[in-house]
């Protein structure tokens, strides 16, 4: 039996080993090493794992800092970090497997599956999908409760939760609740006659090839996977407390590397494993009963990104924060891990990620003010390109002043226009230029002959 359980286990390392890539272009690996190094930086969270998908193919994937401060483990690839709530949207796409198997409606009742519930004959499966039930949520805090940190089950939180008064009228407000998702589960259960886990991994998991997922809420990680930290005002990092038993179950229950998310972020964006309409009805905004938007869909945030549609989500659980961006229609995906909990360098590093794996091309104004930025960031300016007052004003000590202030910050992760307006015979437009932790704003004036009368840099945090 030991020989067997080295020879799983060999196979095992062998298979998460390989979780490892890097067929990246050169500079744009750089940028993302710098971003998320420089992110953990500056909010002293202690690691990060991410994947990152262009043109429908994972393209790389790398982690960065510490998966364990004492004894100290460096973060790799093939550790697993729990998702948190981006286990929702699993969830979600096991009720939409039941509705293509003809097994439920998303608009039936949810009393229908699950009796006593308050409103279970008005409120449907399509509204606790999208947070617009009126449940109330049982964990809204960022840190773990006292009673949470005992054994629970999904009925007690049924139970207490979904058996009071309504927080609204279903139908007419927007608001996350992971009481939700745990009734959600539990119709699949009762549906099935199988626990969810087992479902969605024999409908989803396997046919994706997602060998690393873990039931978190089950048992906890192992002691080669990231542990979580929790971290009291400014003090040290500390081991979170960890929920107890059954908290998580359907809202937030799954663990599992950077890659194998990024492959279920893949069959999104290819539309794969689920019928088209069901990609549909999980991608299309929920609107109230009054017509406005929520920006959800059914366990997933629906986004305009600048035209980019993206369908993401964030999570947190004890000790660990995610994000989760699918940029659907441009085959991008980036999938940021990390374990400290009430943090957010996840979010962060997605954010900052988007802009430079959606770069376009530089209008004409956008090239010649990012040359003037990099070459002042040298102590050059080509005088050429300036107009009287603005080379006046150019002198060798602001010169000196351009480069030794923007020099140390480097090659910014965005360069963008974001106004432009006619003042006095000029053509004013302004630039954010986005740096991991810090933004600039570069303000300028364009004379009708296309030379440049202002070029005025200031912090905006």
């Amino acid at each position: 039996m030991k020989i067997l359980a080295l020879a799983l286990a060999l196979v095992c390392s062998a298979a998460l080993s390989a979780q490892s890539i890097n067929s990246i272009e050169a500079p744009t690996k750089t940028r993302i090493d710098h971003t998320a190094t420089q992110v953990l930086e500056t909010t002293g969270v202690p690691s990060a794992s991410i994947a990152i998908v262009k043109d429908g193919k994972i393209v790389y994937t790398h982690a960065y800092g510490k998966a364990r401060l004492s004894p100290e483990l460096l973060a790799t690839p093939d550790m697993r970090y729990s998702i948190g709530s981006v286990s929702k949207q699993f969830t979600a796409a096991a009720i939409l497997l039941l509705a293509e198997d003809g097994k439920l409606s998303l608009d039936d009742a949810v009393g229908k599956y699950i009796p006593g519930l308050t409103r279970g004959n008005d409120i449907t499966i399509r509204q606790i999908l999208s947070h617009t039930s009126g449940y109330q949520d049982y964990y809204a805090e960022d840190y773990t409760m006292t009673p949470m940190r005992s054994a629970t089950t999904a009925q007690y939180i049924i139970d207490t939760w979904a058996k009071k008064p309504l927080d609204f009228e279903p139908g007419t407000q927007w608001q996350y609740s992971n009481t939700n998702f745990v009734i959600a589960g539990r119709i699949v259960e009762v549906i099935t006659g199988h626990p969810l886990m087992d479902f969605i991994t024999t409908r989803i998991f396997h046919p994706l090839g997602m060998k690393s997922v873990w039931n978190s809420d089950e048992e906890k990680l192992t002691s080669t996977d990231a542990l979580g930290y929790a971290r009291n005002a400014l003090a040290p990092l500390r081991p979170s407390i960890p929920d107890g038993h059954g908290w998580m179950y359907a809202a937030g229950e799954l663990a599992m590397t950077a890659h194998d998310l990024a492959l279920w972020d893949i069959s999104l964006m290819n539309r794969s494993l689920l019928k088209p309409e069901s990609y549909n009805q999980m991608f299309t905004e929920v609107k109230l009963k009054d017509g406005k938007g929520t920006h959800y869909g059914l366990g997933v945030e629906v986004i305009d990104r600048g035209g980019h549609l993206s369908i993401e989500h964030s999570g947190e659980v004890s000790g660990f924060v995610s994000d989760n961006v699918v940029l659907v229609n441009d085959h991008i995906a980036i999938v940021a891990l990390t374990n400290q909990e009430a943090a957010s360098a996840a979010s962060t590093i997605a954010r900052y990620l988007i802009p430079l794996l959606t770069a376009q091309k530089p209008s004409t104004d956008e090239q010649l003010v990012i040359d003037v930025y990099r070459n002042l960031q040298q102590g050059k300016l080509d005088r050429s390109l300036l107009a009287p007052n603005l080379n006046d004003f150019m002198t060798a000590e602001a010169v000196e002043d351009f480069r030794s202030s923007l020099a140390p910050l480097g090659e910014p992760l965005s360069f963008k226009r974001v106004v432009e307006e006619l003042r006095g015979g000029m053509t004013f437009r302004a630039y954010r230029i986005l740096y991991p932790g810090k933004t600039l704003t570069l303000t300028t004036y364009f004379m009708p002959d296309g030379k440049l009368e202002q070029y005025i840099i200031e912090s905006v945090d």
